[in-house]
């Protein structure tokens, strides 16, 4: 396990890189992702992208790190293809973000199914947040395409700034996003079955 100064130090170091390396528009989400990490998710994310010396690991994103469960995250629904996930650093309240299954670099690989859970948490979001709108957005972070689902409540959208959520609220809108409700049972009717030798009247015949 990192010791505090060491996971201060690391997340100086990618942070740098980040400044260094990504488009302008992509770098606070970046920044913010690797800071609001804890000791345990930083270690995780550094052993799967093979920044640390754990040969027996495999090369993953922090995306790959969610989907495979090597980092936790706040799941509120999942399809085949993808899995919707609360942001940590959220723009809004309910800020979600679904993240293909697979590695995907560009927009244009992501498969109908993404899109689909996209409009299903939107969709989830609306019904239970109730925001004056929601806003759908993808982007590419690590590498790896996302999508963005922004409630909007006043004018917020991907560029405003992100303030870290904490666990508690966390867990209390994943309890809301993801109950699903009950669904009553439809009572079926009885079908009446006719006994086939059971005498029919008929009128007598008039000659």
């Amino acid at each position: 396990m990192l010791t505090p100064q060491q996971t201060e130090n690391l997340k100086r170091q990618i942070i740098q890189q980040i400044e260094k390396s990504f488009p302008e528009d992509k770098k606070e989400f970046a920044k913010s992702q690797i800071e609001s990490m804890n000791s345990e998710q930083l270690e995780g994310f550094l052993n799967q992208n093979k920044l640390m010396k754990t040969p027996q690991r495999s090369q993953e994103c922090v995306f790959c790190s969610i989907i495979s469960g090597n980092i936790s995250s706040y799941k509120i629904s999942e399809n085949s293809k993808a899995v919707a996930v609360l942001e940590i650093n959220p723009v809004s309240r309910g800020h979600s973000i679904i993240i293909p299954k697979e590695h995907i670099s560009t927009s244009e690989k992501i498969h109908q199914s993404v899109f689909s859970l996209a409009k299903k948490a939107s969709g989830i979001l609306k019904e239970k947040l109730k925001p004056k709108n929601v806003t759908i957005a993808s982007s590419d972070l690590f590498g790896h395409e996302i999508i963005n689902i922004i409630p909007v409540y006043e004018n917020e959208n991907q560029g405003s700034e992100r303030k870290p959520a904490t666990q508690e609220e966390l867990k209390e809108l994943q309890k809301i996003l993801a109950k699903t409700a009950r669904k009553t049972p439809k009572k079926t009717k009885k079908v009446k079955l006719v006994n086939s030798r059971e005498k029919i009247w008929l009128p007598k015949r008039i000659p």
